[in-house]
């Protein structure tokens, strides 16, 4: 039976091979300089999902070896284009290794059509040092360089305790303040749905940097808020394991990667586009994992692959740029811009039905025309459905629903007259749903988003 085992496992291999290898290898400048470069390898089947690859090295140097080319053949088996950044090191300027790493995503996102690759599959890979790089693509960067998910060796998290020394003081410097150690401490900067799904590898026994401090850390941070996070913890193998085969569980390594890819499918090259803009209720307030379990979530599985669907909702957020939380303040609002969606769910209104927001009612029709007006301005002329808020069952947090029915639903239906907006009328459509509430009587439960995404998948299907 093992001779059986290892038989079909050389088999596998020797499928993956033909199936698929790399048919260019070329580099790129990042700089002028050639200081930065990119080792760009295409597979002969590209399958659209592409990675950048950051090695570790205490941001000191790069192993750049076994972190960095020595993966080519693992990934462009897979159909996966893959390229490997060789990052200039601080030196007292932490900027220069995040602005290769940025320009590097740019460089692929930008060339995606010439290289066959789908923009809005783009991973980053980090070891280390690399992966604090990568982490901190995957928390501080705006859209347009933000990879769309991130696989983490033995990453270098935290700049507080339990930190790399080395690593610290080479990207902040000997004496950082308090808050620039806040800052660039990754775990502390993880958001909901904006941080892209992610896969963290570790050894139990690293002790180059603590796990506990930094990989786990990162995985705690991603699960607390609700986000698509994995954590693989093998049993021995210290510190910088990589590609080496020397690694006890290597073989398994690779299949969990493997097996993590596989079942994060890539979205479909020319999917249609949906951008769900609103509060709480959108962002999935109260669900457990609501990146899997609130509506925009529950959204995508009833469209199907011929849609990416994306969750730009977030707490407490008012459609009044004089209310408390406006959200066109907001990142979401510039990552939704950024998305260049090809349809759009505007829902906002119940937070500026509060009494200390809706003394500012009068500008309500001003400042959602200032939202669709900046939406028909994108290039992709995107569908604006403009949605009524579902019924406020209770009067939580000073929300009126009387405010709702009378003051704000009046004009967004005006509204989507006046600009050719498809309208959805959620407040009645939920009316039936009061049991699928929280007890709060304002956010829909997980059986609740899974209503609410039924009810709105219909009306996009009856145009789609």
């Amino acid at each position: 039976m093992m001779k059986k085992n290892i038989l079909f496992g050389f088999l596998l291999l020797m499928g993956l091979s033909s199936a698929a290898q790399t048919l260019r290898k070329f580099t790129l400048n990042i700089t002028p300089d050639g200081a930065s470069t990119l080792t760009c390898y295409l597979p002969d089947h590209p399958s659209g999902r592409a990675v950048v690859d950051c090695p570790g090295g205490g941001y000191t140097h790069l192993a750049i070896d076994h972190e960095g080319y020595a993966w080519a053949d693992f990934f462009n088996q897979r159909g996966i284009s893959y390229f490997v950044l060789k990052y200039r090191m601080p030196h007292g300027d932490r900027m220069l290794p995040v602005s290769d790493a940025e320009h590097a995503m740019k460089v692929v996102r930008d060339s995606s059509a010439r290289w066959q690759i789908n923009p809005y599959d783009v991973g980053i890979m980090g070891f280390s040092a690399g992966g604090h790089l990568a982490s901190t693509l995957s928390t501080h960067g705006d859209y347009a360089v933000r990879p769309d998910f991130s696989i983490l060796f033995y990453p270098v998290i935290t700049m507080g305790k339990g930190c790399h020394q080395g690593s610290k003081d080479n990207f902040l410097g000997k004496s950082p303040d308090e808050q620039l150690v806040k800052d660039f401490s990754n775990e502390c900067q993880v958001r909901v749905h904006l941080t892209p799904p992610t896969v963290i590898f570790l050894a139990n026994d690293d002790g180059g940097v603590p796990p506990v401090q930094n990989g786990v850390a990162y995985y705690s941070a991603m699960r607390r808020v609700g986000n698509d996070c994995a954590l693989y913890v093998y049993p021995t193998g210290g510190h910088g394991f990589g590609f080496h085969t020397s690694f006890p569980y290597h073989n398994q390594m690779l299949n969990d990667l493997s097996c993590w890819l596989t079942t994060h499918p890539s979205p479909l090259q020319g999917a249609i586009r949906v951008a769900c803009i609103g509060n709480s209720i959108t962002e999935g307030f109260g669900i457990d994992m609501s990146s899997e379990k609130g509506y925009p979530a529950d959204l995508q599985k009833d469209l199907g692959t011929g849609y990416l669907v994306k969750n730009f909702g977030i707490s407490a957020r008012t459609m009044l740029n004089k209310g408390d939380l406006p959200y066109m303040h907001e990142r979401q609002w510039k990552d939704a811009l950024a998305f260049q969606p090809q349809v759009v769910i505007i829902g906002l209104g119940t937070n500026d039905s509060k009494p200390e927001n809706w003394r500012y009612g009068k500008d309500f029709k001003k400042d959602m025309q200032q939202m669709i007006d900046s939406l028909k301005m994108l290039p992709t002329h995107p569908e604006i459905y403009l949605a009524t808020p579902i019924p406020a069952f209770k009067s939580t947090w000073n929300i009126n629903d009387s405010v709702i029915v009378k003051g704000i639903n009046p004009v967004i239906r005006k509204l989507a007259k006046k600009n050719k907006c498809r309208l959805m009328d959620l407040h009645t459509a939920y009316m039936p749903y009061a049991g699928f509430q929280q007890k709060d009587g304002i956010h829909p439960t997980a059986k609740g988003a899974k209503k609410l995404a039924e009810l709105i998948a219909v009306t996009l299907q009856e145009k789609h």
